[in-house]
């Protein structure tokens, strides 16, 4: 099929294909123009991310409206992507900044799209912003590893405390369901920004103990290292390569989960469509170390500047759990995802002594140590998906 049919079999306009693959609109337009004429191997990249798209299943979402805290970074940008040209009816970006709101809003420029200001550390500022609301994914957080360990008090007053605020707006305004984003570091946490996402995970599930049945719906996704996102190691090292400089990287052998921002969509729909009060969702991803990351970026940059290993940093793990020991035993396995379902009994113990879990053998956890293991050539095929390398980096500030 030429591109054109494609694109009409998606019931998409250029402009509309044009964000869906990322790309200018004068630059689609010419691709669709003389299909011969253009660069075969981007061509077919454009094919698959629009057959992709034609793929995915948004019906969840038609006539809707949906509302992202954090909205303006990398993970709010990949749901608008995802959803702003189907069937929803509203898009709400709830977030503190108004200039990246008006980056995205002057970049998207659909009356579909509506920009709120607001913190989520005040509930007064952000209530409002709820109303007519039927699902929510809350995405504000502080993320940066290192940042939280000097500053964690700013961490509990984002990551705890602001997600409290949501649940509670969400509450007050009968949203049918939220789903709350975690990461593996919330596992076994060891930092700071780990252990106030622990924290968030455990109100969350404390929260949702409370609700009636009509209330809002909690549930949490946790997922890994999301490639390309704002803040993560491999727009670094493309920045390093662009300055000429050596990659640095902590410790070789350390290893971490690889998952694309599409991924990062997919676990937050699948909870949608499956969650129940309380659980928690886990995407199985494959994994890789930190050296085989940065050597498959020099072999598709072509860099020649090496690498340089610099020690690690301030409360970095080797490895990350995405589930531990202790939830293994009550997670089922749904194929591509693992759900944990909540610890719901109350705190009348006595009646536990005599019938606690007699099944002692806690097995393994799942973490980027035992996970699919990546080589090179496969860390290569998977930063090939991202389209990073025939361009600037595209992240979102």
């Amino acid at each position: 099929m030429t591109l054109k049919e494609i694109r009409k079999n998606c019931k998409l306009t250029q402009k509309e294909a044009s964000q869906v693959v990322g790309m200018p609109l004068r630059t689609y337009v010419s691709y669709e123009v003389d299909e011969k004429k253009a660069d075969q191997i981007k061509l077919q990249g454009i094919k698959d991310r629009l057959n992709e798209y034609a793929s995915k299943d948004t019906t969840i979402l038609k006539d809707k409206v949906l509302l992202i805290t954090g909205g303006t970074g990398s993970f709010g940008h990949a749901v608008v992507d995802r959803f702003l040209n189907t069937d929803i009816k509203e898009i709400r970006i709830l977030s503190r900044d108004e200039k990246k709101q008006d980056d995205m809003r002057k970049a998207y420029n659909n009356d579909k799209l509506k920009f709120y200001i607001g913190d989520v550390r005040n509930l007064d500022s952000i209530i409002d912003a709820f109303k007519g609301v039927d699902y929510v994914f809350s995405a504000a957080a502080l993320k940066q590893v290192p940042s939280c360990e000097f500053y964690p008090m700013e961490a509990v007053r984002t990551n705890v405390m602001g997600s409290d605020n949501v649940i509670t707006a969400c509450v007050r305004n009968h949203v049918k369901k939220a789903i709350f984003l975690s990461t593996d570091k919330a596992a076994y946490p060891i930092n700071a920004m780990g252990i106030s996402k622990a924290l968030m995970e455990k109100n969350v599930i404390a929260r949702s103990r409370q609700l009636l049945k009509d209330d809002t719906v909690l549930c949490l996704t946790r997922y890994g290292n999301v490639m390309a996102s704002r803040g993560s190691v491999i727009p670094l090292f493309l920045n390093q390569i662009h300055e000429g400089k050596p990659i640095t990287i902590t410790n070789p052998d350390m290893t971490r989960f690889m998952m694309t921002l599409d991924d990062a969509v997919d676990l937050v729909l699948y909870a949608f469509e499956h969650g129940e009060q309380g659980d928690l969702f886990v995407q199985k991803a494959p994994a890789a170390t930190i050296d085989t990351l940065a050597k498959a970026v020099i072999e598709l940059t072509g860099s020649k500047t090496g690498i340089s290993y610099i020690g690690t940093r301030h409360g970095e793990k080797l490895y990350e759990t995405l589930v531990t020991q202790e939830e293994m035993l009550k997670s089922i396995d749904m194929g591509n995802f693992f759900c944990v379902k909540a610890d719901n009994r109350d705190l009348n113990y006595d009646k536990y002594f005599s019938k606690g879990n007699k099944k002692l053998n806690l097995g393994e956890s799942y973490t980027s140590h035992n996970t699919a293991r990546l080589d090179v050539e496969g860390m290569k095929k998977l930063l090939k998906k991202l389209e990073l390398f025939g361009g600037p980096v595209k992240q979102h500030e």
